[in-house]
C-alpha cells in the first residue's frame, strides 16, 4: 500500500496558484465545503516518485497569516491545528515571479511556525519578458528552502516539484527570523510562561480571532493574559513583525534577483488605458457581453437539437421495447423527459462557464470590477459588492458566500439581499427555452433578436438588484464607510487546461447538483400525474368514449383524449386547478403552475417538470420544444406560450425568488429566517406583479 502524505497549496490572490493545483492534479480533484463553513474547499490526489500519493488540498487565496476574512480564517485553523486530518506534512507557498517581494511575507510566516515548506516560483516564462533573473542557489540557501522554478503554461518544472515533495523530509524547518526579535521583553516572557509551545504559533494564537478547532484549549486559555495588551500594542507589534519580514526578504533578494527595467516590455498601461476607461471601457464591455450571448446561442443550437431528439427518441424507444407498466411508464414517461429537460441545456451552460473562465483567466474580470465599481458607490454599496454581483451568473450560492470578504455588515446584509436578482445558470434553461417559443429568430446588425432578449434579461436582473440596494441603502440608513481594493492581475493568455478544468468542473456541479434534484422531482410528478382519486381518473376511458361519441375519432385521437382526461383528473391536475385562478391573469395554464410550485427546488426544474407534465400518457415521438409550442390556451384558444404569456413568465423568472437552496444559505449567512422570510415574500411579490401587468399589458 503507497502512502499517502498531505499538502497544502498556499498563495496570494493571483499567483497562478490554481494553474499549480490543477497541473499537479488534473482531472482527479473535487470541489466541496470545509465542514461547518461555507467556503469552497478544492482538493486532490497527485501520483509523486516513489510510489508516494499526494492529498493535495488548494487553500483559499490570503496575503498573510493576519487575516481578515473568513477565507484566510481558513489557512490559519488548518496550519495551527496539528490534530486535524489535512494538517499538512508538507506546505507549497506559490508565488509569482513578478511579485516576489510580497509574496515572500507569506512564505517566511508559514515557515516559522516549522511545517516543512516548499517555495514555487511561478509564471518562470515571463522572467526574460521582465528582465528578471534570479540566483536560485543563493535564494535557496538565504530562504533555507528547495525552490521550484516553474511555468505552467509551458509545462515546465512541475516533475521538480514532484519530486521536492516526495522528498519533504528533507526539507528545512529552520525559521526565517527569530521571533523574540519583534520585542525582547514581550517574546521573552511568552517563551518563559511557555517555554516548550512553538513561540510563533503562540503569537498567532493571540492576534487571530479565529476558531482553532482542536488546538490545546489549556494553551488557549492560558495566552489569553498576553491579550492585555490594547489592540493598539497588538497592532504596533504585528507592524513591527513585518518590517523585521520583509527586512529578511530585502536581504535575501537583494542578491537573488536582479530586474533590468529596460528589457521589460509592458502593454499592461495601454490596455488599461482603453479597458478602465470611463466612456470606452464600458462600449468594451457591452460588445464583449454581446459577443458571449450570441455565440452562447449561434454555437449550442446543433448539439441542443441533437440532444433534444435524443431524449424524444430514447423515450419512445423505451415504451416500445420494453414491457407495458408501471415501470416503462415511469422510465419513458417520467425519468428520461425530466432528466432531458435539463442535459439539453448542458451546452449552452457549458459555453457560458468557458467565457466566464476565460474572462477570469485573461484577468479582464477585475478591470470589470473595478470598471463597475464606479458605479456601484452611487448605489450605496461597497465596490467589493460586484464580486459577488458578478459572481451570480454562475450560481447565487457562492456568490453570496463570497460577501464574506466585505468587512461592513450592512453593506454584507444588502449584498446578500440583492444577489439573487442577477440571472444565475439555473434561470437559463427557462430563459432559453421559452426565448426560443416566443421570440422570432430575426437578426439586427447581425445579432438574434434571441440573443438581444438573453442579454437584456441579465441586465434587467443586474439594473434591479442595484436599484434595489439602493432603497435597502436608504431604508438601513448604512454609515459605515470601507474603501475598495483590487488587486489588478496582469494579462495572460488563458490556460487551456484551466479553462477546461473549470467548464468541466462547473457544469458537472450543475449537472449532477440540479440532477438530482429533477430526478427526485420527475419520479414525484410522473406518479401524481399518472394516478388520481374518483370515478373521473379511474373511469376515464368510458367518460371519453361516452364523450365523443358522436364524433369520429381515429384511436389514436380517442387515445390521447383519454390521456388528458386523466392528466386533469390525476393528483397533480387537482393540485393545478386548485392554484390556476391565481396564476390565470399572468397567461399560466395550470400545468406552468405546477411548474412554477416544482421549481421552488430549483429554477432549472421548470423544463424538466413541464417535461415529465407533456409525456405522461403521450405516444409521439415529439420533442419538449414542440410540445410546449403546440399547446394549446384553455380559456383564450390558440398557443398557449404567445408573446404576452413567454414575456411574462421570463420577467416572473427574473424577478422571483425561486430557489430553496439560495434561501437556506442566506438563512446560514446572516443567522436568521428574518431576512430570507422577507427576501421571499418581497422578490415573489414584486415577480407577481410585473408578470401580472406585463401580461395584461401585452396580450
Amino acid at each position: 500500500m503507497s502512502k499517502q502524505i498531505n499538502v497544502a497549496l498556499i498563495g496570494n490572490p493571483n499567483t497562478g496558484k490554481t494553474s499549480v493545483f490543477n497541473a499537479l492534479t488534473g482531472l482527479n480533484q473535487k470541489v466541496g465545503n470545509y465542514p461547518g463553513i461555507t467556503v469552497e474547499k478544492k482538493q486532490g490526489i497527485c501520483k509523486l516518485p516513489r510510489g508516494v500519493k499526494a492529498h493535495i488540498i488548494d487553500l483559499p487565496g490570503t496575503y498573510s497569516l493576519n487575516a481578515s476574512s473568513l477565507d484566510e480564517n481558513v489557512v490559519i485553523e488548518l496550519l495551527l491545528n496539528k490534530n486535524d486530518k489535512d494538517f499538512p506534512d508538507i506546505a507549497v507557498v506559490v508565488t509569482d515571479v513578478e511579485n516576489l517581494k510580497r509574496n515572500l511575507l507569506l512564505f517566511t510566516q508559514i515557515k516559522d511556525l516549522e511545517i516543512p515548506t516548499l517555495l514555487v516560483i511561478n509564471m518562470a516564462d515571463r522572467m526574460s519578458y521582465k528582465g528578471i533573473s534570479l540566483d536560485i542557489d543563493y535564494l535557496e540557501e538565504k530562504l533555507n528552502t528547495k525552490i521550484a522554478l516553474v511555468s505552467t503554461r509551458k509545462n515546465k518544472g512541475i516533475e521538480k516539484l514532484k519530486l521536492l515533495i516526495s522528498n519533504y523530509k528533507e526539507v528545512s524547518i529552520t525559521p526565517c527570523i527569530d521571533t523574540t526579535q519583534i520585542d525582547p521583553d514581550y517574546f521573552g516572557n511568552l517563551k518563559k510562561a511557555f517555554p516548550n509551545q512553538l513561540l510563533y504559533k503562540l503569537w498567532l494564537v493571540i492576534t487571530q480571532d479565529v476558531n482553532f478547532g482542536k488546538t490545546d484549549r489549556n494553551v488557549i486559555d492560558a495566552v489569553a493574559d498576553f491579550k492585555t495588551k490594547s489592540k493598539g500594542d497588538l497592532k504596533r507589534l504585528q507592524q513591527k513583525e513585518t518590517i523585521k519580514r520583509y527586512q529578511f526578504i530585502n536581504n535575501a533578494l537583494d542578491k537573488g534577483q536582479s530586474i533590468d527595467l529596460s528589457q521589460a516590455k509592458d502593454l499592461r498601461i495601454k490596455l488599461d488605458r482603453i479597458l478602465t476607461h470611463k466612456v470606452w471601457g464600458y462600449v468594451v464591455f457591452g460588445i464583449i457581453l454581446l459577443t458571449i450571448f450570441q455565440a452562447i446561442y449561434d454555437w449550442s443550437s446543433v448539439p441542443m437539437d441533437f440532444i433534444d431528439s435524443l431524449f424524444a427518441s430514447l423515450s419512445e424507444w423505451t415504451k416500445n421495447q420494453l414491457p407495458q407498466g408501471a415501470f416503462t411508464s415511469l422510465l419513458a414517461e417520467g425519468i428520461i423527459p425530466g432528466l432531458g429537460g435539463i442535459v439539453i441545456f448542458i451546452p449552452q451552460i457549458a459555453f457560458l462557464f468557458l467565457f466566464i473562465a476565460v474572462l477570469e483567466e485573461s484577468g479582464y474580470m477585475s478591470r470589470v470590477v473595478f470598471l463597475m465599481d464606479r458605479i456601484m458607490r452611487r448605489f450605496g454599496l461597497s465596490g467589493k459588492s460586484i464580486v459577488p454581483l458578478i459572481s451570480g451568473t454562475a450560481c447565487a450560492i457562492p456568490a453570496i458566500m463570497a460577501t464574506r470578504n466585505i468587512e461592513s455588515w450592512k453593506e454584507r446584509l444588502i449584498t446578500i439581499l440583492v444577489t439573487p436578482f442577477t440571472t444565475c445558470s439555473a434561470r437559463l434553461p427557462v430563459y432559453l427555452i421559452i426565448i426560443a417559443l416566443v421570440i422570432p429568430e430575426g437578426r439586427i446588425f447581425g445579432l438574434s433578436y434571441q440573443a438581444l432578449t438573453l442579454m437584456l434579461l441579465y441586465l434587467i436582473g443586474f439594473g434591479t438588484a442595484i436599484v434595489s440596494a439602493y432603497i435597502l441603502n436608504k431604508i438601513l440608513k448604512i454609515k459605515s464607510k470601507t474603501f475598495f481594493v483590487i488587486e489588478m492581475p496582469n494579462y495572460k493568455l488563458p490556460l487551456f487546461k484551466n479553462v477546461l478544468l473549470t467548464v468541466i468542473e462547473k457544469t458537472k456541479a450543475f449537472i449532477f447538483g440540479a440532477g438530482k434534484i429533477i430526478l427526485a422531482i420527475s419520479i414525484v410528478l410522473w406518479f401524481l400525474a399518472s394516478y388520481g382519486p374518483g370515478k373521473e381518473f379511474n373511469d376515464a376511458e368510458n367518460i371519453v368514449k361516452t364523450q365523443f361519441a358522436s364524433e369520429n375519432l381515429s384511436i389514436e385521437e380517442l387515445q390521447q383524449k383519454i390521456a388528458s382526461h386523466k392528466l386533469e383528473h390525476s393528483f397533480i391536475g387537482i393540485a393545478g386547478h386548485a392554484i390556476e385562478p391565481a396564476i390565470r391573469p399572468l397567461g399560466y395554464d395550470w400545468k406552468i403552475g405546477i411548474a412554477i410550485v416544482s421549481s421552488f427546488a430549483a429554477r432549472e426544474v421548470f423544463v424538466g417538470t413541464l417535461a415529465t407534465i407533456y409525456s405522461v400518457g403521450n405516444d409521439d415521438e415529439a420533442t419538449i420544444k414542440n410540445r410546449m409550442a403546440a399547446e394549446v390556451n384553455p380559456i383564450l384558444g390558440g398557443p398557449l406560450f404567445t408573446f404576452a404569456s413567454g414575456i411574462s413568465l421570463l420577467l416572473f423568472y427574473a424577478f422571483a425568488m425561486q430557489c430553496m437552496s439560495t434561501l437556506a444559505i442566506v438563512k446560514k449567512e446572516t443567522n436568521s429566517w428574518k431576512w430570507p422570510i422577507l427576501q421571499l415574500v418581497i422578490m415573489t411579490a414584486f415577480a407577481y406583479i410585473v408578470a401580472l401587468i406585463a401580461f395584461q399589458f401585452l396580450k
